[in-house]
């Protein structure tokens, strides 16, 4: 008992840490959030908890083989994940939000696949991540030589659930702003979420290009 207890706050507060920087995946959240409802700003939320799920095992049972594959394809890494940075960018500048206006209980049920399989693949798509998830491990401390597998298991489930919190609370909190804002500024919303996307996509792309042949 002395372990799960021991767990419980770190995994949720590695999990949050995760979900809590404010990078792509962030904003097209709250996009959604506003130009679609908390349901499939939601189904996007849990789609990227559990791609930083997956990097989490990957991390905990795969450790120094991930890290020198990274090291190894760092740069490929960058250059695949800017251009899929570009694609969501152009896709949200171009894409007019007052169409999907609709009510969500009227939204086909394929629309939450959808959102749930864009927020994985965003996520996904940059494993850079997981320096920072081998970082948070190293800072909590978080596994323990005598731990069971039934510890480890609940180590990740805490950290699906912090993740989950945080875009649980994000996407309540952007939901209750969503009244004050006027429908016709979602579409410029849009293209400012979707500028920043292609501009962080490009300076991604660019630094990753310096490193390697500046």
């Amino acid at each position: 008992m002395e372990h799960f207890l021991y767990i419980l706050p770190r995994g949720l507060a590695i999990g949050i840490l995760i979900s809590a920087p404010m990078g792509p995946i962030g904003m097209l959240v709250i996009q959604r959030t506003l130009s679609k409802g908390r349901l499939p700003a939601l189904a996007t939320g849990i789609g990227a908890s559990l791609s930083d799920l997956i990097y989490c095992l990957l991390t905990g049972f795969c450790l120094s083989f991930i890290t020198d594959l990274i090291e190894k394809h760092q740069f490929f890494l960058q250059i695949f994940g800017g251009v899929v940075l570009v694609a969501f960018g152009i896709y949200l500048f171009k894409q007019n939000p007052t169409r999907a206006l609709r009510s969500v209980q009227n939204q086909p049920a394929t629309n939450y696949w959808r959102d749930f399989v864009s927020g994985f693949l965003l996520t996904f798509s940059n494993p850079l991540i997981l320096f920072f998830i081998i970082g948070l491990f190293a800072r909590f401390n978080f596994f323990l030589p005598e731990y069971r597998f039934y510890h480890y298991i609940w180590a990740y489930l805490t950290i699906l659930g912090g993740a989950l919190l945080w875009w649980w609370g994000i996407t309540l909190v952007v939901s209750k702003l969503r009244r004050r804002i006027n429908v016709r500024s979602l579409k410029f919303i849009n293209q400012i979420v979707g500028s920043i996307l292609i501009i962080m996509a490009i300076l991604g792309i660019v630094f990753g290009l310096h490193d390697n042949f500046g």
